[in-house]
């Protein structure tokens, strides 16, 4: 995660610089972005939003509020969206002005410094997070309540067709949609007899931030009323919906609620910001299948043919899926490196399913920088054709290797499995879930190193904010290695690479799989007990109880019977759980052994027939 501020003294000078620029952008009052047509990255046509916004002193002698608002230009606007925050410091603190314009200018500054992948809520939770840490820590270092670093926070993230809302303290956020005027946030203050009394959470009040999140679909000629206290404590809000109802754009709309503050006696600092939302990301089929076939797919290639900046060395596969390619630089710094380049095949180039997930191959290659996963890159954004190039892997997959390996030790395992875990974790950072883990999808390399490949299902936490069609018409991932909750019509999770982890580690063990399934892709099961774990006894493998009791655990159709993290698989498959131990020792016999519970069954009632049989004869 970013730093989103040091222990070290910062400057006024600077802040106020930061801040000033943030103003810069608000005293434009109206302000309208849109997107350029769809880069290979994105799959969004037009978001367009317009806003303005008053903030005086009132009748005091300092403005402690502070408002901001950064709507980004491109990929980062399709990725991070546009913000909008406000923030009243407490009155009470000497040092009020200080919090509010920090918090404003560190929340959105770091905010889009955080990784595409992650999602809304968590790229600003952690950021509001640690900005909060640091205003506690400052104001804990005054020893004094007085010079407290505090203040209010509300803040909207808009991304994709959504609003997402960070709210803490009493100052306000509204959605006026059609004419009604609700209140999307709820004040955190302590009131007597109508009067207020004091603030009951608040940026820097706590080291352990409670902060309200949640998210509101957006629809086109909505607007957003962000207010501090100045203004809603004396400016009811029927009146402030007469107020929005009757303004004909966002500027005349602001300066009327200041100055009916103004007039209604208003004791306090007056800050207002309106957003109106003018387009939203939208897009129909035939849009996006626009999008992604704008460039050509490049002719099926031999050795010696070139493309953009390289020469073809040896065509590696050839499918009526894609064309894989082993290439190298024709110049430059880099000419010795090898690289993979691989392209669509022209059968599929009507397929918007196939082509949006060649496009996230190479996106979220992009983003993951770890040993153990494949690096990717897009051709270069001047190029007319359809490809991306891949980090060359000179080894097998690990199909291969369980083929070279029929019968291999758990020593000889652990090392592959630690580096599978590895690159899972460094998905799992990203809030990426792998979706089709696979051994096919496992590459290990001449000098010992795993490579997890095939990008072009993962699920990222980020892109899916982003409203879209539906690419996906039938559960991911392979049919002997999917999770049980995809077939079941539910979203994955980092347990779900867990399961087909499990079940890859069986079959290395074992050569077989742990369950037996006819087709689930075909004909799903209707409920998460048709998968029945085979024990590695019946395969009639000395293996230990507790490594068995640990694959159990990490197949299990439940995911949350599953083990909670990955190092924790790790450490079950490594060292006996005693936990697990102790739990199935305590179980019925028909759980512990069902093999030796139904012989033990059939024993009785043959002894039972064959009393019967010899009183009868008698």
């Amino acid at each position: 995660m970013p730093r989103v501020h040091g222990t070290q003294s910062t400057s006024w000078g600077m802040l106020k610089h930061k801040s000033d620029d943030i103003y810069r952008q608000i005293k434009a009052i109206h302000s309208e972005v849109s997107i350029e047509p769809p880069s290979s990255r994105s799959l969004l046509t037009v978001l367009k939003i317009a806003f303005a916004s008053h903030s005086s002193e009132g009748i005091k002698a300092i403005n402690d509020d502070a408002l901001g608002v950064k709507v980004p230009h491109g990929s980062e606007l399709v990725h991070k969206g546009a913000v909008a925050v406000i923030a009243d410091g407490a009155s009470c603190c000497t040092n009020a002005q200080l919090a509010s314009r920090t918090a404003v200018s560190d929340f959105i500054n770091n905010y889009y410094s955080t990784p595409d992948t992650w999602s809304v809520e968590k790229s600003a939770t952690r950021v509001l997070t640690a900005l909060n840490n640091w205003l506690f820590a400052q104001g804990h270092r005054a020893l004094d309540a007085e010079n407290s670093l505090i203040t209010t926070f509300s803040a909207v993230i808009i991304k994709g067709q959504s609003a997402h809302i960070f709210h803490v303290g009493d100052s306000r956020i509204y959605l006026s949609r059609e004419g009604d005027l609700s209140q999307l946030t709820q004040d955190h203050s302590h009131s007597v007899k109508g009067k207020k009394q004091y603030l009951t959470r608040a940026l820097g009040v706590d080291n352990k931030l409670q902060i309200d999140f949640k998210t509101v679909a957006l629809k086109e000629a909505d607007r957003l009323l962000f207010t501090t206290d100045g203004v809603h404590d004396v400016v009811p809000d029927k009146q402030l919906s007469e107020l929005i109802n009757q303004a004909s754009s966002t500027e005349l709309l602001c300066n009327e609620i200041a100055e009916t503050a103004k007039q209604q006696d208003s004791d306090d600092n007056i800050t207002c910001l309106a957003v109106d939302i003018i387009a939203l990301p939208n897009q129909t089929m035939e849009e996006a299948q626009s999008a992604v076939t704008t460039k050509a797919i490049p002719p099926v290639m031999q050795p010696g043919n070139k493309i953009d900046d390289f020469r073809v060395t040896k065509v590696l596969h050839s499918s009526t899926r894609s064309h894989v390619y082993l290439v190298e630089p024709i110049a430059g710094q880099h000419k010795d490196t090898q690289w993979v380049l691989k392209a669509p095949s022209e059968s599929f180039a009507d397929d918007p399913q196939y082509l949006e997930g060649f496009i996230r191959e190479a996106w979220v290659g992009e983003q993951l920088d770890h040993e153990n996963v494949m690096r990717c890159k897009s051709a270069r954004s001047d190029s007319a054709f359809r490809y991306h190039l891949c980090e060359y892997v000179d080894g097998i997959t690990l199909r291969q290797w369980m083929y070279d390996n029929p019968k291999p030790d758990m020593a000889t395992i652990r090392p592959i499995l630690r580096q599978i875990i590895h690159g899972l974790r460094a998905l799992q950072r990203h809030q990426m879930v792998h979706r089709d883990l696979k051994p096919e999808n496992i590459m290990l390399r001449s000098d010992g190193t795993v490579k997890l490949v095939d990008f072009g299902t993962v699920q990222v936490a980020g892109l899916d904010e982003i409203e879209r069609f539906d690419l996906e018409t039938c559960p991911v991932g392979s049919v002997d290695y999917i999770a049980p909750e995809y077939l079941m019509g539910h979203k994955g999770t980092f347990q779900s690479d867990l399961f087909s982890l499990g079940v890859i580690l069986y079959e290395m063990i074992s050569g077989e799989l742990p369950f037996k399934l006819n087709d689930p892709k075909l004909n799903p099961p209707k409920s998460l007990d048709a998968w029945h774990y085979i024990p590695l006894s019946i395969r009639k493998l000395q293996k230990p109880l507790w490594l068995d009791l640990a694959l159990k655990k990490a197949v299990s159709p439940h995911p949350a019977k599953r083990q909670q993290a990955l190092s924790e698989f790790l450490q079950d498959v490594s060292q006996p759980n005693q936990e697990l131990l102790e739990k199935f020792e305590q179980a019925p016999l028909i759980e512990r052994n069902p093999l030796t519970f139904w012989q033990v069954m059939s024993g009785l009632l043959l002894m039972i027939n064959l009393v019967q049989l010899f009183y009868f004869l008698k």
